[in-house]
């Protein structure tokens, strides 16, 4: 038998069993992540999902295509979260196969659209209706009560420039519709040479659509430039790190002294004590402001009391200059699940004692803040704590509060040697593109990086293994962007499209099911052998069963 034949018997034996196919389709539903940073494959992006659209493509039920999706999806999250395992542990196998569940319905869709052969017609609406209901799954799971809308497929085109234009029209939302709807395209130029024929130009469609996009999606306009310090202290561990953390920021601060600098941002937690309460704190940073000659934005991790009058632990970014705290602060308004908080902690808190989730909440911030810088012009910038830098609707908040400046403070020390940092960076780019302004990720142990404002990176990132300060030009932009203007409408027409696509298939069902009923009531009242008038027929099927002749 040719090796060919042996190739294909052997991978129908093992997708013909529940174990084999179950597997690959975990497997199937993983391989996107390396279009991610650590790997960075961003062009695998436009074929990782076309294994798994296939797989589910042939499944024989409804059932085995809603499970195909599941293990599919669960995959997914397991790979573009694996690095949180050291966190979590086994938990967070539980985490993704409950978010897994979210493209249970995918799977059913993609089944419905894509088996058997799909006609001229057909591939247009699969090419449309599959990536909508992809990105319903990416909208749900965003809330930040499921994780966070981390691992995002469109933001694995962080680099791309005709990405990061369309997400300048539709957010990352945009860009996941187009990275599903070519894989889809993709998929179907396997299936017939119908389906090949039209797959091919709605490729060449989407290219260019996607040109026309990158030609004429208008962009804020360059406005000057301010030079911002970012202060990377690196990995400190062990006995005091806190206060050794604190006296490193001071010294790789103190070497910027005569740069010429408008701010100087440090790390997420990169205070451990609240400087409102131990006035030597406030000094010394003060001092520092004083020595650079500009105002120093910390972060703070420590039990605070907040404008409100609450007390608890709030990590809050924190605004020092010269003369001290000028009292703009902002506290962290979305919490990393189990990280910072544990959700319903009274069923929950056993979590506790798996790896490293919270022993007590952290308490969330009221709003958003924008803070004036008196020595930049009055520069006024966007601040974000850690995660937050993941969701579009908070940084497009600031800058329609006039937020010139995004500035996310960040640490991934804890996932230091794995993909988490450099994804975590990477986001940057996103939220610059789709706000038409620079954004400025500041690590305390790497990556730090910095964008413009149409997402291009400014200078070098400072990496993992990078213990020191560096000082970016960052040109600043006047003007909005679409996205900025029009919001998650890209979601919001999804949506409108799954809900027509049902209310037809709806209307379609009915139809077909009552021009099948009569037939179907005829036969049910035809004797077995064939014969009876159509009145006897007609009296047979009005009598109740038991009342019929025996």
């Amino acid at each position: 038998m040719p090796s060919g034949a042996v190739g294909r018997e052997r991978g129908e034996r093992i997708l013909g069993s529940t174990l084999g196919r179950g597997g690959a389709a975990l497997l199937a539903g993983a391989l996107p992540a390396l279009a991610f940073p650590a790997p960075g494959l961003w062009w695998f992006a436009y074929v990782a999902l076309v294994p798994l659209l296939l797989l589910i493509r042939s499944a024989g039920t409804g059932r085995r295509a809603a499970l195909d999706g599941w293990l599919g999806g669960t995959g997914y999250m397991l790979a573009v979260h694996h690095w949180l395992m050291p966190s979590l542990h086994v938990f967070i196998v539980v985490l993704a196969a409950l978010l897994g569940l979210l493209w249970a319905p995918w799977g059913l869709l993609v089944n419905r659209l894509l088996r058997g052969s799909v006609s001229g017609s057909g591939v247009v609406v699969a090419v449309v209706v599959v990536p909508c209901g992809w990105l319903m799954i990416e909208t749900v799971r965003s809330w930040e009560g499921l994780g966070g809308p981390w691992g995002l497929l469109g933001a694995s085109q962080w680099q791309v420039s005709p990405a990061l234009r369309l997400a300048s029209v539709g957010g990352v939302w945009l860009v996941s519709l187009l990275v599903v709807a070519v894989n889809t395209a993709l998929a179907l130029l396997l299936t017939g040479r119908t389906a090949r024929t039209v797959a091919v130009v709605t490729l060449l469609a989407a290219a260019v659509a996607v040109g026309s996009v990158w030609v004429w999606a208008p962009q804020p306009e360059q406005s000057g430039t301010a030079r911002i310090a970012v202060v990377q202290p690196g990995v400190v561990e062990g006995p005091g790190s806190v206060q050794r953390r604190f006296a490193r920021s001071e010294e790789l601060t103190r070497s910027l002294a005569g740069q010429d600098v408008d701010l100087v941002v440090w790390g997420e937690s990169s205070v451990g004590v609240d400087p409102a309460r131990r006035p030597d704190v406030a000094a010394r940073i003060a001092a520092l402001s004083r020595l650079v000659g500009a105002d120093v934005l910390v972060n703070v991790d420590a039990r605070q009391t907040d404008a409100s009058g609450r007390t608890g632990i709030f990590k809050s970014a924190v605004l020092v200059g010269p003369q001290g705290l000028t009292g703009e602060r902002y506290d962290k308004m979305r919490l990393v699940p189990f990280g910072e908080y544990i959700p319903a902690r009274s069923a929950l808190g056993w979590a506790t004692s798996m790896g490293k989730a919270a022993g007590e909440d952290r308490l969330r911030g009221t709003g958003p803040v924008t803070m004036k810088l008196p020595g930049a012009h009055g520069l006024r910038i966007g601040p974000l704590v850690c995660f937050e830098s993941a969701f579009p609707d908070m940084s497009r908040r600031l800058t329609r509060d006039g937020a010139r400046l995004l500035i996310a403070q960040s640490s991934t020390s804890s996932f230091q040697h794995g993909w988490a940092p450099g994804q975590h960076a990477s986001l940057g780019a996103l939220r610059a593109a789709e706000n038409g302004r620079p954004m400025v990720h500041a690590t305390l142990t790497g990556v730090s990086a910095v964008y413009g404002p149409q997402g291009q990176p400014v200078g070098a990132p400072l990496g993992t293994d990078t213990s020191g300060a560096a000082v970016y030009g960052v040109p600043l932009a006047r003007g909005t962007t679409l996205y900025v203007r029009l919001g998650d409408w890209p979601v919001y027409g999804a949506l409108g499209v799954l809900a027509a696509f049902c209310a037809f298939e709806g209307v379609r069902y009915v139809r077909r099911r009552d021009r099948a009923e009569p037939v179907g009531a005829v036969a049910a009242v035809v004797p077995a052998g064939g014969g009876g008038s159509l009145g006897s027929a007609r009296w047979t099927e009005e009598t109740p069963a038991e009342s019929a002749p025996q």
